[in-house]
């Protein structure tokens, strides 16, 4: 047993630990944004136009409380000394919920404020390309579920939360081509749209089918840690496997359905050309990297 899972055991699971450094994060984040609507805001807008939409606020704000979720006491305490199950919740909350409402919490203007400068913009512009934001999240993925470096991980707060941070990052590229945060990086169209998130949803069954269906644990360190709620370490590798395929895969299905009813409600309305082409379809190929012009 390692000196850490050793010492995780001597503390009661669900005794308060409150991460203060997690604290200011999201404090500074809540406070830089209103900061940068109530100051900045007026400057970069129009005067008369808002300088976010009510949807953009609450998307900022509710997906700053799931970030904080996801890195404070519990689910932080639990993934990192007892169970693997909830570290993958953990990564379900920062990929899927909080970095797509972070993203679509900022108003295009800041957004250019911070990609002011050319060569950030270009960089950023090749990033969100959609083959390549989807290769890129998808790498992270496989990477930080590898045995090796969770083992390591969960055994150092550093090394942690730099995997946290790279994920997230990872995460909010994967997202960007859904969430068209700049119209000078828009790309897809919503039946791309679709596409694009189809694959994303079918990729990561792949790792998650070695969780679910193995039978042996893969992660060293959870073999060792104090077992909480009887879950022994194999029956918590499965339920991880689970929680990746199912809940992550419900996630993205969630979106594509209101991607298509968008894209349904927006023909019915007349805003969209019905009619569909060959080349309709070339440039949706071409927009996802799929085809080069």
């Amino acid at each position: 047993m390692t000196a850490f899972a050793a010492s995780a055991g001597t503390a009661h699971p669900w005794a308060f630990h409150p991460h203060y450094e997690v604290w200011m994060l999201v404090g500074l984040m809540v406070v830089g944004y209103i900061s940068l609507l109530r100051y900045e805001g007026p400057r970069r807008v129009p005067e008369g136009t808002p300088v976010a939409t009510t949807l953009q606020k609450w998307c900022w704000f509710v997906g700053t409380f799931f970030l904080w979720l996801g890195a404070d006491y519990p689910i932080h305490d639990i993934a990192e000394k007892y169970l693997f199950s909830i570290h993958m919740v953990q990564h379900m909350i920062f990929s899927f919920v909080a970095a797509p409402l972070l993203l679509a919490g900022l108003p295009a203007w800041a957004i250019r404020m911070v990609l002011k400068p050319p060569k950030v913009m270009r960089f950023v512009r090749r990033l969100t390309r959609p083959l390549v934001a989807f290769a890129i999240f998808n790498v992270v993925i496989a990477f930080t579920h590898w045995p090796a470096v969770v083992d390591a991980a969960v055994q150092s707060e550093w090394l942690h939360f730099s995997l946290h941070f790279v994920l997230f990052f990872s995460s909010v590229l994967m997202w960007w081509p859904v969430l068209d945060p700049l119209p000078e990086t828009r790309r897809l169209s919503e039946p791309g749209k679709m596409l694009y998130l189809f694959g994303q949803s079918i990729l990561p069954t792949v790792p998650a089918s070695f969780l679910t269906f193995g039978d042996t644990p893969l992660y060293h360190f959870y073999e060792h840690v104090p077992r909480l709620w009887g879950i022994d370490a194999l029956t918590d590798m499965r339920i991880a496997g689970l929680v990746m395929k199912i809940g992550g895969g419900l996630l993205l299905w969630t979106v594509i359905a209101i991607v298509f009813f968008k894209w349904n409600s927006d023909e019915e309305s007349g805003k969209f050309d019905k009619s569909i082409s060959w080349d309709d379809f070339e440039h949706e190929l071409t927009a996802l990297d799929l085809r080069r012009t």
